[in-house]
């Protein structure tokens, strides 16, 4: 039956799909909830810093009053980290808040977006929410042809969305070439460069995006709490970019779309920076684990610069579904990418070492038992 409500483009629209939560598995395939590993949403196996705990904790006495909308000490304490002003800043519910924010922003019905196959699934989601035209740009190597990007932009492309490092493949772009692309792209184009997984970066790999920021008007930078500051469940983001920019967001954004517990988590978390060394340190680890079991089973990866790494577990189209289903009866969870056209393919969060222990053998069992 064809719906009556609301425009084609929105009826059009797959929902978002995120990974399967424990509970889900447990049920389903009659596991105990505590044997099961989720290495699937790509969150901190640390959890949340004890920081953050203690500052939700003292923030709890005031739940009866509204958060402050502007979010000043939030907003303060990233001004401070950044060397920005805070009216640079836009808080988000999540980093996906302010990507939903920017199109809106920055892109009329009917104008076009610009980004990278195999790019973040909300970019299409949030192109596709306002009607606008989508200009997928193939990818080279899983990763951003940044030269095809810049010339697929048309006359009426209004935003461009540059992930680094990239969701869910994992690749980077390094910091010279990226900024000779931003530098590039017509002023009155937004650039959106999401950078989710920054903080995960090696130290010779980083590059300052906010000094760009302060070179490039059109240039915004958006973040979020969600991966190395271990504040998935708590749903907060941020945008730097120059007033002309967070102007326009600030006009969009929901008004306390940031609650209490959350900007006071932010903030501790924001100052951890034992935490967020630590985290870095146990995620190289992983990877380096994880790629050491993937060379030895002979499966092709991608070289990864987040906290997850997508690899090929088979020759056919079928073979991420078949060994996922392998993996879940075990207990493993992770993130199949089929709805990426990679249907080989699974993304695999990177745990702590028990964890990724876990997945490793499940992956052996569940390759055997599908072959």
């Amino acid at each position: 039956m064809t719906s009556q409500f609301g425009p084609s483009y929105v009826r059009a629209i797959a929902p978002y799909i995120a990974g399967k939560p424990i509970s889900e598995v447990a049920r389903e395939f009659g596991l105990n909830e505590a044997d099961i590993v989720k290495l699937a949403s790509n969150e901190n196996p640390l959890g949340m810093p004890e920081s953050a705990k203690l500052a939700m904790a003292q923030a709890v006495a005031e739940l009866g009053r509204y958060p402050d909308s502007n979010g000043f000490d939030l907003k303060a304490a990233l001004s401070e980290r950044y060397g920005v002003p805070p009216e640079w800043v836009t808080l988000g519910n999540g980093s996906n808040d302010i990507l939903e924010i920017a199109a809106h922003a920055f892109v009329e019905k009917g104008q076009s977006v610009v980004y990278s196959q195999y790019s973040f699934a909300v970019y299409a989601l949030a192109t596709q929410g306002l009607g606008a035209r989508a200009i997928v740009v193939p990818a080279v190597k899983y990763g951003h042809d940044l030269d095809a990007m810049l010339s697929s932009i048309a006359d009426d492309t209004r935003l461009v969305f540059v992930a680094n490092p990239n969701n869910p493949t994992g690749t980077f772009i390094e910091g010279p070439t990226l900024e000779a692309f931003i530098a590039r792209v017509p002023r009155h184009v937004a650039i959106v460069l999401d950078e989710a997984y920054t903080e995960y970066l090696a130290k010779d790999k980083r590059y300052d995006s906010i000094d760009w920021v302060r070179r490039y008007p059109n240039l915004l930078v958006s973040r979020t709490f969600s991966k190395a500051f271990g504040l998935a469940g708590l749903r907060v983001g941020f945008a730097i970019a120059q007033p002309e920019l967070t102007d326009l967001l600030n006009r969009l954004r929901q008004p306390f779309n940031v609650n209490s517990m959350a900007q006071a988590a932010a903030i501790a978390a924001l100052k951890d920076t034992a935490f967020l060394a630590k985290s870095a340190e146990i995620n190289a680890a992983g990877y380096r684990r994880l790629t050491e079991a993937f060379d030895k089973l002979g499966l092709e990866y991608v070289p990864s610069d987040g906290n997850f790494v997508m690899v090929r577990v088979g020759s056919d189209d079928a073979a991420g579904q078949r060994v996922n289903i392998a993996l879940l009866k075990q207990g493993v969870i992770v993130r199949p990418v089929a709805n990426y056209g990679l249907f080989p393919w699974l993304r695999v969060t990177i745990g702590l070492p028990d964890e990724n222990e876990a997945f490793i053998a499940a992956l052996e069992k569940a390759l055997s038992a599908t072959a």
